[in-house]
């Protein structure tokens, strides 16, 4: 019997002394529509856990829904939580030139009714999910992200938190700011060119007025896309900094402990 037992717990054993484990990331496409939209999602989640757990909403940068954004899906989901990457253009829109990027992006900066009828379409998605805790449920977005999970916040999404990676602060509507039920986390390269000082102290003019639980976190030496690894300088303004990347993950992990806080 102790050499059955042996032989049955050896390859175990061996698996986790070399640090491997079975495979238990699950990833999906997921199509869903705003209005009559198709839109093309991206799930990941780990079935080695099981029961509810906590909810994650990722957003996309200006390039769509791409490997980037789907990279953080997947990480969240090895972290415990269940993770939903939104497609905020639609399904094959995915913008190869920093021309088209551009079209696309400003497409829904200019029209922020869409913008939050798009990102709200995903949060549903990640809500009607059965492993989804509703009650525990973040959005982080990268860059354009990041501006459109402030605007889901403005919106009055009834979730815990959200996260914005070097985004986008401005919005046509400060007003709706009272509307916003999420604690609010703004991590920001201090030297990002595209969000000049006015925009900066407007935000936080706007989330004072509302008296919104808010933080915004500046790491110095820090651009715009400092999370990530393939922003490279080809855009002037926009480069990697492992060092901020590593710290405002700590800092989304941090935030993340407090919001779910059972």
């Amino acid at each position: 019997m102790k050499l059955l037992l042996s032989v049955l717990l050896t390859p175990v054993a061996v698996l986790l002394a070399s640090g491997q484990a079975l495979a238990a990331l699950q990833t999906k496409t997921i199509e869903y529509k705003d209005g009559n939209t198709v839109l093309e999602g991206y799930l990941a989640y780990d079935d080695a856990i099981k029961g509810k757990r906590p909810g994650v909403l990722v957003v996309h940068e200006w390039d769509g829904l791409q490997s980037y954004a789907k990279r953080r899906t997947e990480q969240l989901a090895k972290m415990g939580y269940v993770a939903f990457a939104a497609d905020i253009y639609g399904k094959g829109i995915r913008p190869k030139t920093t021309e088209e990027s551009g079209k696309q992006a400003t497409l829904y900066r200019q029209n922020r009714p869409l913008l939050r009828s798009r990102v709200n379409a995903g949060l549903k998605v990640l809500q009607s999910n059965p492993l989804t805790d509703i009650k525990r449920i973040a959005a982080i977005g990268y860059c354009f992200g990041g501006g459109t999970v402030l605007e889901l916040a403005r919106s009055g999404a009834n979730i815990a938190g959200v996260v914005s990676f070097h985004g986008n602060l401005d919005t046509p509507n400060p007003g709706d700011a009272k509307n916003i039920k999420a604690k609010v986390l703004v991590l920001h390269g201090a030297d990002d060119p595209f969000i000049p000082e006015t925009q900066l102290k407007a935000f936080e003019t706007e989330m004072r007025q509302a008296n919104v639980d808010w933080q915004l976190i500046s790491y110095g030496r820090t651009v715009h896309s400092f999370t990530n690894p393939d922003a490279k300088g080809e855009i002037k303004g926009a480069e990697y900094n492992p060092i901020a990347d590593q710290r405002s993950w700590q800092a989304m992990q941090q935030f993340f402990a407090e919001i779910f806080r059972k």
